[in-house]
């Protein structure tokens, strides 16, 4: 997180928001928004080449979605990135089926997952079939979706997702290790 966006000003600026105060959010979207271009542009990053979708693209429409959030009250500039990760998420992940639609199944779109995931920076992955993992991750273990979520999507460190989930870092650490592994298995069966 840059320097300007200090937890206490982004929580503040959040919770006033959350209070119903509008001006909170014309103040919040500069402190939040060069970490959503960050987060989205390290997604697009891993995208292929030709991926239609732009990184101002998916920040605006995932920023408008967070907006939109109805009776939703933000703990912390944690909890707004977790959320804003979920958000990412639905965004590619629609993006990948109505690319996939328009090519009536000619092949998924393809992703390189990063040294988050703890695979082999070569191994290219579609993204509507880590989408669909991590649904069977999650409906298995519904705490190692939301730690892999929060860390792949949002891009948290696993104190940041500590503090979102309220686990200590041990579990973090050990539940995101064992999801790893478990979603390298799903990823490479044959």
């Amino acid at each position: 997180m840059s320097e300007a966006e200090s937890a206490p000003d982004v929580t503040g600026l959040l919770i006033d928001w959350s209070n119903g105060d509008q001006a909170a959010l014309g103040e919040l979207m500069p402190l939040v928004y060069g970490e959503l271009r960050r987060l989205a542009g390290a997604h697009l990053r891993r995208e292929r080449s030709s991926h239609t979708l732009q990184c101002t693209a998916l920040v605006h429409e995932a920023f408008l979605r967070l907006v939109n959030q109805t009776n939703v009250h933000w703990r912390n500039r944690a909890h707004f990135y977790g959320i804003a990760a979920q958000m990412i998420r639905r965004i590619l992940v629609d993006h990948a089926r109505a690319q996939h639609a328009a090519k009536r199944g000619a092949g998924a779109v393809k992703l390189e997952l990063d040294e988050v995931m703890a695979f082999s920076e070569q191994r290219e992955l579609d993204l509507l079939g880590l989408d669909a993992a991590l649904m069977r991750l999650t409906e298995m273990d519904e705490r190692q979706g939301r730690i892999v979520e929060l860390r792949f999507f949002a891009g948290l460190s696993v104190e940041e997702t500590a503090e979102v989930i309220q686990l200590s870092t041990a579990t973090v650490k050990r539940e995101w290790s064992s999801a790893r592994a478990w979603l390298y298995r799903e990823m490479t069966k044959s």
